[in-house]
């Protein structure tokens, strides 16, 4: 199991990338993991969920190239899975190209002193085009530098520029984490998840992040038992029986 999903309290989830012995790269197995954590997270009790991961290297390296996943944004909290409850990161070490995509589109960041963020697409000649939506989170040049120039922000330039919340010695990013989940947990879950909602409404979206959302639906329709219905009965030469689901 390389995603871990686990309530050390009520209401707090902690979802842990664990795949240290590969800097936790992301393959197809993480991404489907963490899709299947954040629908756990959507459909159950927890009020907020932690994303951390294991190792002291770095919280992830970003697309495993040798096993690269099939749709990265599916991995993604608010693309992958509509979330209206609030993720929060805790980061440490590297977290490069993807898995900054994935601290990206998380509501709060806690970062350790080690961690260092990068984004070398440019560099190496392939994007998904999802980070694209930092300019909606950050200021614009500051995007257009991390974005294209592929050089590491430290934890605290990345403070400075409104990428990071709050940067903490290393080993103590999960236990600040852990002081904002609490705070989150015992607040109004109406009012949170209303802001949370009304947030990303109002957030400009990038149309690679846009196309993720359309296809999720589609996808959707697709997968659906109303779609594998279709697909017998146009086989059988019947009506269809269609439950909506």
């Amino acid at each position: 199991m390389t995603v871990r999903y686990e309530v050390p309290e009520p209401h707090i989830a902690v979802v842990t990338i664990d795949r240290a012995d590969r800097m936790n790269a992301l393959n197809e197995e993480v991404i489907q993991g963490l899709r299947s954590a954040w629908r756990r997270f959507a459909d159950g009790d927890e009020r907020v969920a932690i994303l951390t991961a294991s190792g002291e290297r770095a919280f992830s390296v970003g697309a495993d190239i040798k096993d690269a996943p099939r749709e990265m944004w599916q991995g993604v909290p608010s693309v992958g899975v509509p979330l209206d409850k609030p993720v929060i990161a805790a980061v440490h070490g590297w977290c490069i190209g993807g898995a900054y995509v994935i601290v990206q589109m998380c509501d709060l960041v806690v970062a350790a002193e080690s961690t260092r963020f990068k984004y070398p697409e440019a560099q190496v000649g392939f994007t998904g085009g999802l980070i694209a939506s930092a300019v909606a989170r950050l200021p614009h040049k500051i995007a257009m530098e991390f974005m294209l120039l592929g050089e590491d922000l430290c934890a605290t330039r990345a403070y400075e520029v409104g990428m990071v919340n709050k940067v903490v010695a290393d080993g103590e990013q999960l236990d600040a984490a852990m002081t904002y989940a609490r705070i989150l947990a015992r607040s109004a879950p109406l009012v949170v998840r209303t802001l949370k909602r009304f947030s990303l409404d109002t957030l400009n979206k990038s149309p690679a992040e846009a196309a993720a959302l359309a296809r999720d639906r589609l996808l959707g329709v697709r997968d659906s038992d109303d779609g594998a219905e279709g697909r017998r009965a146009f086989a059988e030469k019947r009506t269809p029986e269609f439950e909506g689901r």
